[in-house]
């Protein structure tokens, strides 16, 4: 419980989080502009916490929220075809309640997963800076440390594979990053006491709508993971 309460801090943190004021101008202007689609929604706007089960023994990573997926919804791949092909993924192996994720009272649970970002903003363009990863690395490592059960460490894109990297680097628990290759549904044993790192294509609607990610593909990764944990 008392990692739940240090959780749940830490989420309040960073929607409150400020140190990137490109990132937050952006944000703002999505959330006042907004999509055609979407002109009767009060956007999130700000910076978006992780979602998912506080005892979880699977770390889901991704880049970033989509400035009209939850930058709208203030959820984590919730709101766009990203989401979609997540959850629908999530939901074949036994880690989501419901197959899709439209907002944040729909009713969606995950059990024995947290679902997190490298960054906590949408960026313009899905390219956060260097100085913004940067930025955002402490949170990334903080729920690391509040995450105690975890097992597999699922990484979205190479942002995130790279994130998760950095952050076993900077913490002294790995001594280089060169020695992990990123591919999809390639499994890292990452060394004593460290969860196994899987890595993934991102869920993007520009893997997915040219088959360079296909449902079964990224079912797969989800698989591996539940493996691990069976």
């Amino acid at each position: 419980m008392q990692n739940e309460a240090a959780l749940a801090a830490l989420e309040q943190r960073i929607i409150s989080c400020r140190r990137c004021p490109r990132l937050i101008a952006y944000c703002s202007r999505v959330a006042t502009v907004k999509r055609r689609a979407y002109l009767d929604w009060a956007y999130w706007g700000k910076p978006v916490p992780a979602f998912g089960d506080p005892q979880a023994r699977v770390l889901v990573i991704g880049l970033a929220p989509g400035a009209h997926g939850a930058n709208r919804t203030g959820r984590m791949f919730t709101g766009d075809r990203s989401g979609d092909f997540l959850y629908r993924a999530l939901y074949a192996t036994g880690f989501a309640s419901q197959p899709e994720s439209r907002h944040r009272e729909d009713g969606l649970t995950l059990q024995d997963v947290w679902i997190t970002a490298a960054v906590r903003c949408a960026p313009p363009s899905n390219k956060p800076t260097r100085d913004e990863l940067n930025a955002c690395r402490g949170y990334l490592e903080r729920e690391i440390q509040l995450l105690p059960n975890v097992r597999v460490v699922v990484a979205l894109g190479r942002i995130a594979f790279d994130s998760y990297l950095t952050c076993l680097k900077h913490s002294g628990r790995i001594g280089s990053r060169s020695a992990f290759r990123f591919g999809h549904n390639v499994e890292h044993r990452m060394g004593p006491g460290l969860p196994v790192l899987v890595s993934s294509y991102h869920p993007s609607q520009q893997n997915t709508s040219t088959g360079r990610l296909t449902f079964a593909m990224l079912k797969d990764v989800f698989a591996r993971a539940r493996r691990w944990l069976d």
